[in-house]
């Protein structure tokens, strides 16, 4: 099994991910460029077996038609998302799980807040959690906004819920690159944290379309101000001073919408 992350270059700063069997089956995950992702398919030599996308947004299905076209495979969605994204044809529910080998498959989970129609997947390979791919519910030090079909405090209790359950050896692969952006919103609202600090120094070496990087969720825990809502110094850095967790995080949401 393997996880092929690419950068697409896109205004929003999209990522496509494919992931490959050991049969060498495909998935490919939120294909921003159908072209794109055919290309690179093909590289690799296997069989595309569906396409799965996160949520309804236009950046994370404007690949399927192309590749629908040219492959005729399944497109699997949320299924709220039914009759908002076209070629979706395969709504799992919680819990279901997608084979991409004999060893490997992917666990759906119902992940709202971003928006109501949000699955992400957790990538298990050997009976043991590998990754998840977040789409635009958590990302690398940050979390997705609310403005377009979703509601904060629901995301507050996915974040609580479906991520920080999760082994923190696990590999986080998000739909964007917002890193430094990210990073720099921490740092706004808990000055002293070293490891935000040391990460940003290393984002501005980071080649996205070369060598892509990951954090797992034991970083996310050191530099994402969405999962650090125990910390006094960002407690008392922010407006009200609020003390419960999830105060602080929809006052975080809040000022990051205009971050």
């Amino acid at each position: 099994m393997k996880v092929h992350q690419y950068f697409t270059g896109s205004q929003l700063r999209n990522f496509t991910y494919i992931i490959e069997g050991s049969q060498g089956h495909l998935f490919i995950v939120d294909p921003w460029d159908g072209d794109e992702s055919l290309a690179y398919a093909q590289k690799l030599g296997g069989l595309i077996k569906g396409v799965i996308n996160t949520h309804e947004h236009w950046d994370h299905t404007r690949g399927n038609e192309v590749i629908v076209k040219k492959t005729s495979c399944v497109v699997y969605a949320h299924p709220r998302g039914k009759g908002k994204i076209k070629e979706a044809n395969v709504f799992p529910e919680e819990g279901e799980r997608i084979a991409v080998d004999n060893e490997t498959y992917l666990q759906v989970m119902d992940t709202p807040g971003h928006t109501f129609a949000h699955l992400c997947l957790l990538l298990v390979h050997r009976e043991k959690p590998y990754g998840v791919f977040t789409g635009d519910t958590l990302f690398n030090a940050g979390v997705g906004n609310c403005h377009n079909g979703g509601d904060p405090e629901t995301l507050f209790q996915t974040i609580e819920e479906k991520f920080l359950t999760l082994a923190e050896d696990v590999r986080v692969y998000p739909g964007h690159e917002y890193l430094g952006n990210n990073l720099g919103f921490t740092l706004k609202n808990e000055p002293s944290n070293a490891a935000a600090k040391s990460w940003l120094e290393d984002y501005k070496k980071i080649d996205w379309h070369k060598a892509p990087v990951t954090t797992t969720m034991a970083q996310e825990k050191e530099i994402n101000t969405f999962l650090r809502l125990d910390s006094q110094e960002l407690r008392d850095h922010l407006p009200g001073k609020p003390q419960e967790r999830k105060e602080v995080f929809l006052t975080l949401r809040e000022l990051r919408n205009n971050w």
